[in-house]
């Protein structure tokens, strides 16, 4: 018979103010750059090599309504 495991006290830390805006601060750039990927393969500027031109406007139409709904929900969810 295994012996029982000890129970260990974590203790669940605050991040301090600077992180959290290194934190927010990445968040943003990452919806700018989705935003401006999502974008150019609507325009049809980002093109994928072998993929039919309607799949990557598709796609990019998937990544701006994704994009902007994560938003809403980052948002909502404070």
């Amino acid at each position: 018979m295994a012996p029982a495991k000890k129970k260990t006290n974590k203790q669940v830390t605050k991040p301090t103010r600077g992180t959290t805006f290194i934190n927010v601060l990445v968040w943003i750039v990452g919806v700018i750059v989705a935003l401006a990927v999502g974008s150019g393969m609507i325009d049809e500027t980002l093109r994928i090599p072998l993929i039919p031109a309607i799949i990557t406007v598709i796609t990019g139409w998937i990544v701006v309504i994704g994009t902007i709904l994560s938003v809403i929900l980052a948002i909502f969810d404070r």
